[in-house]
């Protein structure tokens, strides 16, 4: 069997067994490298690349208040956070032209979280052909740009969208 090594897997590994306090909590209060990732932001919700990535402009819709699961939101931050995604599928289509998105939600460890403590929603661009089947088979992924070109892409993407993409 061939290998093929992930060696920043470890720090996704190690960053679930820290004691720092809730990461997505640190990147809404701007106070840690990965802040540079966050892409949009209002009052109640950010946007941010995530570190981790299943493609190329992965990103993670976050409520800025720490909660555990979507049903711990409030109704204004529920509409904050599907607003957002919405805002997040039209700078995608934007920026990159994906032919389709997942959009999903881990909710507990159970269910695949790694980030169990603090509710967020994922959007993962998708292309025919792209490289999905490769964390499957070889426990690796294929990133084909640097996320830093992927964030300022995207944040002139964000920009051009506007507030409501659906007005």
């Amino acid at each position: 069997m061939r290998q093929l090594w992930a060696p920043w897997r470890m720090e996704y590994v190690a960053a679930g067994q820290s004691d720092q306090g809730c990461v997505l909590c640190a990147i809404a209060a701007g106070d840690d490298a990965e802040s540079r990732l966050v892409v949009d932001r209002d009052e109640l919700v950010f946007t941010v690349l995530n570190l981790y990535p299943y493609s190329s402009g992965h990103l993670m819709v976050v409520p800025i208040r720490h909660v555990p699961a979507i049903s711990d939101l409030t109704v204004e931050e529920g509409g904050a956070v599907f607003a957002a995604t919405q805002r997040a599928v039209h700078a995608l289509d934007a920026a990159m032209s994906p032919q389709g998105f997942n959009l999903g939600a881990n909710q507990g460890r159970a269910a695949g979280a790694g980030i169990d403590d603090h509710f967020h929603l994922h959007v993962v661009p998708r292309w025919n052909g792209d490289t999905n089947f490769m964390p499957v088979l070889a426990d690796a992924k294929v990133i084909p740009e640097h996320m830093d070109r992927t964030a300022e892409r995207l944040r002139a993407a964000f920009a051009d969208v506007g507030e409501s993409p659906a007005k």
